[in-house]
């Protein structure tokens, strides 16, 4: 039997060592079943609210290419709290042909699926009632409810119980000259954006050591976020303002503005750094700001509320001079967003989106795998599978060392007893050695590694399905997934000048997604994540002029 352990600790209730807990105690089932566990997977401090774990869709990946029997851990809820993710999560293993053992409930079946997953998504609807209560009472008592604000050092002592008090801030005086600053420039006229300017060129650290942005100081007046909306900064601690949904079909949380009428209220005089008559200045001129004509017909646009079109590039592009990211700079141009809203980058060149778009697609199609970086790739692949199996192959090797002892002993045992020897000490060591070889022989029958072969004319391959993907591009039924698996061949695109000013791009691809999209399969039960691949020019990050 193949097994796959899974294991999750979530950061508010279990510490890093549970992992090793749980792997440690599925191992020992796996031994006492006589299965053979082929891979384990972890998520460390992630929530079981959700499906989008790294180490659990990896596992669901090693179910899906018919590498698994068993997924074997500690509880169902370490799968999943969530009641519909846990029946998805068996539909999808079932599908595969793979079934769920625990060690507390044994055998996972549509019982357990249905009370287990209402008892866990019980658990969590409580566990956010009591939370919320807490946070409720700190509030109450004049202390933060969560975070920290820009301007303010959290306080750590412990109480007269001997536990650490939470939720205490104290004015930090730099960051408070710095926050005046902001409150003053803005009231007299500075944008966010050159505020923020002049703080990155003046060297003064935003929020968390970071550059200042033009966002954090604008922030979103209705929500209270941003330097300039924040009530703190005038005594007044506001909390249950929003409130977080998980959105079920992507799994990511989602904010929510609560009624007024639910809103808490504490006055913090203590914290006050901003005087009333400049918070006053401030909240009219956003009011004027929000009155002209183009921040109204944004608003009558609700744009936020239009889906937005996916694009090749998103998120897939460097400057090549700060190493910052770039972003949009208009409907159809991208540029350095660091240069454009901070100043802190001298490349403001800008791109038509069609142009990058175009460029990569012909890398990607016509020089990311050439012939001689294939050849080199497949070289260098193999080793690093074969380094990445060395330490199995060890094991199946000291496995097998093991078993010839054993049969040394056994020899000798038999010899002792043929001999007329009748001790109940040698009759418990005979059975003792029989059983540890039975043991070993049944993990030695376990699968060995599949090689890896791969397709002589991998790259003649690889270019004609980049080709049509390019081609599908232009079909709106089919764009989406064309978009998701070119995108998914690309690592970065580092976008910089040469000497001469002219635009370069260097684009690097990520060589296991591109090996199966030519031939899927090739990869067999290879954890791509796990392959670091090192090779000589041939992978150099290929080099394009516009």
């Amino acid at each position: 039997m193949r097994v796959a352990i899974y294991a999750r600790y979530s950061s508010s209730m279990q510490k890093a060592a549970s992992i090793e807990d749980q792997v440690r105690l599925c191992v020992e089932r796996a031994d006492r079943e006589a299965w053979t566990v082929v891979q384990t997977f972890t998520d460390m401090a992630i929530s079981g609210a959700s499906l989008h774990r790294p180490g659990l869709q990896s596992l669901l990946d090693h179910a899906a290419r018919d590498g698994l029997d068993v997924i074997l851990c500690e509880a169902l809820d370490r799968l999943s709290r969530d009641q519909a993710d846990v029946a998805t999560l068996f539909k999808q293993l079932s599908f595969h042909g793979v079934r769920v053992e625990t060690l507390a409930e044994g055998q996972i079946s549509e019982l357990h699926v249905g009370l287990k997953g209402t008892m866990n998504q019980l658990f969590l609807k409580d566990l956010a009632a009591k939370t919320r209560r807490g946070l409720r009472g700190r509030v109450e008592a004049g202390r933060s409810g969560g975070g920290n604000a820009y301007g303010y050092d959290v306080v750590r002592r412990l109480g007269a119980d001997g536990q650490p008090v939470t939720g205490e801030r104290t004015i930090n005086d730099a960051e408070a000259e710095v926050v005046q600053r902001i409150f003053r420039s803005f009231a007299e006229g500075a944008s966010p954006r050159a505020i923020a300017r002049d703080l990155n060129a003046d060297g003064i650290p935003g929020p968390r050591g970071k550059l200042w942005r033009d966002t954090a100081i604008r922030g979103h007046r209705a929500r209270g976020t941003g330097v300039l909306n924040n009530e703190l900064y005038i005594g007044k601690l506001v909390w249950n303002r929003l409130q977080y949904v998980k959105d079920p079909a992507t799994g990511r949380r989602v904010s929510r503005m609560d009624p007024e009428t639910e809103r808490v209220t504490k006055a913090v005089p203590e914290l006050r750094i901003i005087p009333d008559a400049l918070w006053q200045d401030v909240k009219a001129r956003q009011e004027t700001i929000d009155a002209t004509p183009a921040v109204q017909g944004i608003k009558k646009s609700r744009f936020w509320e239009k889906r937005r079109s996916n694009h090749l590039l998103t998120g897939k592009l460097v400057c090549g001079t700060c190493g910052g990211t770039i972003t949009s700079v208009g409907k159809d141009y991208l540029a350095c967003a660091n240069a454009r809203k901070l100043g802190t980058c001298d490349h403001r060149q800008s791109y038509k989106r069609e142009m990058l778009d175009d460029a990569v697609l012909a890398l990607l199609r016509d020089r990311l795998m050439q012939p001689d970086a294939v050849a080199e790739f497949v070289s260098a692949f193999g080793a690093a599978i074969n380094a990445e199996r060395s330490k199995e192959v060890a094991a199946r090797r000291q496995l097998t060392d093991d078993l010839k002892a054993v049969e040394r002993k056994l020899q000798g045992l038999y010899d002792a007893i043929a001999d007329g020897f009748r001790t109940p000490g040698l009759l418990q060591q005979l059975e003792d050695q029989e059983a540890r070889k039975t043991d070993l022989e049944a993990q030695l029958n376990g699968p060995e590694p599949t090689p890896v072969r791969l397709h002589p004319g991998l790259s003649d391959l690889y270019r004609k399905k980049v080709a049509v993907l390019s081609a599908s591009l232009q079909d709106a039924s089919i764009r989406n997934r064309a978009l998701d698996v070119l995108r998914g061949l690309i690592e970065r695109v580092t976008v910089k000048s040469d000497e001469a000013g002219k635009p370069v791009l260097q684009l690097e691809g990520a060589i296991t997604a591109m090996i199966e999209e030519a031939q899927p399969g090739a990869l067999g039960s290879v954890d791509h994540g796990s392959v670091k691949v090192v090779a000589g020019v041939g992978f150099e990050p290929t080099t394009f002029r516009l």
